[in-house]
């Protein structure tokens, strides 16, 4: 082959056969015919093994594309295809000088042949690998880059094609390709550019920019036929350039959030704020279902009716809908709890957050009392009953036991929600009251400051803890995190605080007896429905370790019987598939168990909105009207914002908590980021510089614990998790509700 014929200018390269260009330098070489911004340069066809390239064909195309440097990259036909990247395969030189063109072009020919290639080929389906070619290099003139990096023009994790992920870095974009990097992020939809991921390094990119790269790349996109993956850098002049298209590898399917019905939805009430990620296929189908109906069974018992409160799965993530209250709703309940219900819901829903003493004694009093005496004894009788024989038990009864647990933990799950339930917005109108009297002056810190220290919600973790109600995951008492993480001094410190607060705004009350008086009432309603909310979160999950044991006794019974090949892929199983496994049907579910789990694997990493819908239009969010009582003040514009947990400032790095796995990296000083924190987690607290979560609310046990280390606390975020990355220097207010990046 003589020397003509091994160089191509990448301008005409378009009309060559990609077998003989490349995959990389072809689609470069198409773009550049349509127009885009391509740096200009050549393809250099090198057979394998050989060194025959003329340097004056060379230096004639490098004289063709402009003065050096350059960069030399591979670019082999079944390279950056949607089947095979070759990602890292092969070796590229940025920078090259004139002088040394020639040797780096061989060099980047001869990787084709290194051991890494040759195994990344035998991994590949024996269709794929049918006819791997020789390699072609791609030589361009070098971007003097003042910022580079890539650009998914469809999310990779979610699959949202109406999203462009833009990743950034200062100078070139090796750093960030190579991994060595983790840049600035940005989402971009429908040309509007927020920043998610800032850089450790300061901005690199603005808005307009952000969104000029997204457009860049949505026009790749459009031309090419499918969802790209670029490589794009700006110039010391602003000018922008693309680099590289190739498909998106393994791009999920779209995923779309849709209320599942009328009315407004949420994933951060009741039943969400234990479950902090799509649920495993089982849970779903079955520990749901009873603990739902357990729920509307403590609602009968207390209000001798039931309201419905519908429940759905969205892309495998719990999300429930507040009751749109309607005559024919009002009637119903009227007549089957025989005038009761109502007066009932008044005080639970309306007046406990406007005269809460006065709920306190026509209602909440009762059923706390309710829940001391009948529904947690009642519970651990089940419980302890099940545990001397759950070693015995045949599958039938370890369903029972299954049924009868999971649904009575609904029905304590109902007296948590009525009775503890209460106690943030007790909280609201304590901080109401005490601004508008001026009482504590113009913040909320001192009004949490009188519900820390108090008796009986020092922080511990049981064994029964768990990270999550879906019982696929290990309990404290598996995990060994189970005992007590308040030290004994710090308990006296906080109580000590407490009853100094408590002390001051007596003593600013002495003139005022009547407002003295009412105020004590309230303050001590409010103390003790705090200690009770963290009373009752504590033991919600008392059956868990039973459940997982006889979950452990059905997943070895399916082993033993070649169902499944391990017990864990019971989690993975319908109820339908275990009830007929267990009557005898021998179908083999391993395989079917496998795939449920890499689909759940895919959803419990996706971005869950905390809302589905419309709120009712007389009624609203009733939390979002909470938080906004509880808010120091506004929340800047470049911000995270979530709802204000427990007061106070910090700054740390954040360290992102996804499982038990990354408890042993989390530092003193860390700020702990997660989609919520469990009771099992609560060790972390006592390290932590400030907790953020995505999901939980004023009530959540992130909140409660937070304000026991007094520490600050930020809750119900959304996207905390996604938007944040470990490492990053973040500020945390508590009583603004925000997370900031310095």
């Amino acid at each position: 082959m003589n020397g003509s014929r091994t160089v191509i200018d990448l301008s005409s390269a378009a009309a060559v056969d990609r077998s003989i260009t490349g995959s990389k330098a072809g689609v470069l070489a198409e773009l550049t015919q349509a127009g885009f911004p391509v740096p200009q340069g050549f393809v250099v066809t090198v057979a394998p093994g050989s060194r025959d390239v003329q340097a004056a064909a060379i230096t004639d195309a490098a004289q063709r594309a402009g003065p050096g440097p350059y960069a030399v990259r591979s670019s082999a036909a079944a390279e950056d295809l949607p089947g095979a990247s070759y990602a890292g395969m092969y070796e590229s030189y940025l920078d090259v000088e004139p002088d040394r063109l020639r040797e780096a072009i061989l060099r980047c020919a001869e990787s084709a042949t290194t051991p890494r290639v040759s195994a990344y080929q035998s991994h590949r389906a024996p269709g794929d690998r049918d006819g791997d070619p020789g390699m072609a290099v791609l030589v361009q003139q070098m971007v003097a880059a003042a910022a580079a990096g890539v650009a998914f023009t469809a999310n990779p994790v979610t699959g949202n094609r109406e999203e462009t992920v833009v990743s950034a870095v200062r100078g070139l974009g090796e750093r960030l390709v190579s991994g060595t990097s983790i840049g600035e992020e940005w989402i971009v939809r429908g040309g509007a550019a927020m920043v998610t991921h800032p850089s450790i390094d300061g901005d690199v990119l603005d808005r307009a920019q952000a969104a000029a790269v997204a457009e860049l790349a949505g026009r790749a996109a459009r031309h090419l036929g499918a969802p790209q993956d670029i490589e794009w850098a700006i110039d010391q002049d602003g000018h922008l350039y693309l680099l590289q298209a190739r498909p998106i590898t393994a791009l999920p399917a779209p995923v779309t959030w849709q209320a599942p019905g009328p009315g407004y939805w949420m994933r951060n009430l009741r039943l969400g704020e234990w479950l902090p990620e799509a649920m495993t296929p089982l849970f779903a189908d079955w520990l749901l279902d009873r603990i739902e109906a357990g729920y509307l069974d403590g609602q009968r018992a207390t209000l001798g009716a039931v309201v419905p409160f519908p429940y759905a799965t969205v892309n495998g993530w719990y999300y429930n809908a507040l009751p749109t209250p309607t005559p024919g709703l009002l009637a119903r309940l009227i007549v089957e709890s025989r005038g009761r219900a109502p007066w009932l819901l008044f005080n639970a829903l309306g007046r406990v957050s406007t005269n809460p003493v006065g709920a306190s004694r026509a209602l909440l009093a009762d059923l706390e009392e309710c829940w001391r005496s009948d529904v947690l004894p009642a519970y651990r009788r089940l419980v302890d009953a099940g545990q001397r024989q759950v070693d015995t038990a045949d599958p039938t009864r370890l369903r029972n036991i299954v049924d009868h647990v999971s649904r009575m933990a609904g029905e304590y799950l109902w007296s948590l929600a009525i009775v503890g339930g209460s106690a943030w917005k007790m909280e609201s109108r304590l901080t109401v009251i005490s601004r508008t009297h001026g009482l504590i002056p113009g913040t909320i810190d001192n009004t949490q400051v009188l519900l820390t220290g108090l008796p009986g919600t020092q922080a511990t973790v049981p064994a029964h803890a768990v990270q999550s109600l879906d019982w696929y995951h290990s309990t404290a008492g598996e995990l060994g995190t189970s005992h007590s993480h308040t030290s004994y001094d710090a308990n006296l410190t906080r109580a000590a605080t407490r009853v100094a607060a408590e002390q001051a705004i007596s003593t600013s009350l002495r003139d005022m007896p009547r407002q003295r008086v009412t105020f004590g009432r309230l303050l001590r309603t409010v103390q003790r429905y705090t200690t009770v909310r963290e009373e009752q979160a504590r033991d919600l999950t008392l059956g868990w370790p039973l459940l997982r044991r006889c979950a452990h006794r059905l997943g070895d019974h399916l082993t033993t019987r070649g169902v499944i090949d391990q017990r864990t892929q019971l989690f993975f199983l319908t109820l339908e598939e275990l009830t007929s496994a267990l009557d005898g049907d021998p179908t083999p579910r391993a395989e079917a168990a496998d795939s449920r789990r890499a689909a759940w694997e895919k959803q419990r990493r996706l971005v869950a909105p905390l809302t589905l819908g419309q709120p009712p239009r007389f009624i609203g969010d009733p939390i979002a009207r909470a938080v906004n009582a509880a808010r120091t003040h506004t929340p800047p514009e470049a911000a995270i914002i979530g709802q204000p947990a427990s007061a106070g400032r910090a700054t740390g790095p954040v360290r992102i908590i996804t499982g038990p796995e990354d408890l042993a990296h989390f530092t003193t000083g860390d700020v702990l980021v997660a989609r919520s924190t469990a009771p099992a987690w609560t060790p972390l607290f006592a390290r932590a510089a400030a907790v953020v979560t995505d999901g939980g609310t004023l009530a959540a046990h992130a909140s409660l614990v937070a304000r026991e280390y007094g520490i600050p606390a930020v809750v119900g975020t959304g996207d905390a998790t996604a938007r944040l990355h470990d490492g990053q220097l973040v500020t945390v207010d508590g009583g603004a509700g925000t997370v900031e990046w310095a």
